[in-house]
């Protein structure tokens, strides 16, 4: 594995197994990872905590099984937010939604099994223009591995921002008429999605920015405000952990462009 880029704000998370274990539910409520029995595990979370990706994604499949979902994590955030090169981002994409697939098979009822192949796939399709993606037959996968995530786990937050998303896209991409004819998106059911995401985590950076996005997609310059509103509350927002800091820093970003 070729080194990737360190965390920009190294050493200012500094968890280790009985902090994360106190902290777990209030940095898991996104995407309601259940706390590891294995001690290997719990250890890549706290490298994942610590903003210490590589080392997370290494170990979390070396531990096998339940390590899986902290390696695909790692890799999904690490690629999304701190890997400048394309052609490596997609391919660890790529690395993650087929290990997230193999993951299905052993283990069906794993919510997150579901959502990070969605989530790579996703942001593959990006990644590649999102008009590829769905002509790839990508958007149809996304849609229907998030729905088996929420079915799995209703209170899956991050699959309930992820969702609302593709149906923003989707329309925002080919408009509503073939959106919904042919992918099932529905302005109405994207943004029921985001505003149940905050409800179930109303403290998430992420959930505010994609809802802003999606919510600009899908509704036009007269949700300009609003949408200014979310990314000003998550920017102001006190992350509490490397990724939650990465999701604030993106937001702050976003309001100087």
């Amino acid at each position: 594995m070729a080194k990737w880029t360190a965390f920009p704000h190294a050493g200012e998370y500094t968890f280790d197994a009985a902090s994360l274990k106190k902290d777990w539910a209030r940095l898991h409520q996104g995407d309601c990872e259940p706390l590891p029995k294995d001690a290997a595990v719990l250890q890549a979370w706290v490298l994942f905590h610590n903003g210490e990706f590589q080392k997370a994604a290494e170990a979390g499949l070396k531990a096998g099984g339940a390590g899986m979902s902290v390696a695909n994590k790692a890799t999904c955030i690490y690629a999304n937010y701190l890997e400048t090169k394309e052609k490596t981002k997609l391919e660890l994409f790529t690395e993650v939604a087929a290990r997230a697939e193999a993951q299905q098979a052993d283990d069906a009822s794993n919510p997150n099994a579901y959502y990070w192949q969605a989530y790579a796939l996703g942001r593959y399709g990006q990644g590649i223009s999102v008009a590829k993606a769905l002509a790839q037959g990508l958007g149809t996968k996304v849609k229907t591995a998030l729905e088996r995530a929420i079915k799995l786990q209703p209170k899956h937050a991050d699959a309930h921002v992820a969702l609302g998303a593709f149906h923003a896209e989707v329309i925002d991409k080919v408009g509503a008429l073939i959106g919904g004819m042919t992918y099932g998106a529905k302005k109405d059911t994207g943004m029921t999605l985001f505003r149940e995401a905050l409800k179930l985590n109303p403290e998430s950076a992420i959930a505010m920015v994609e809802y802003a996005n999606g919510m600009v997609m899908l509704e036009g310059d007269k949700k300009m405000k609003e949408a200014t509103g979310l990314y000003e509350q998550a920017a102001a927002s006190t992350p509490r952990d490397a990724t939650e800091r990465l999701d604030v820093e993106m937001a702050k970003a976003e309001l100087e462009d």
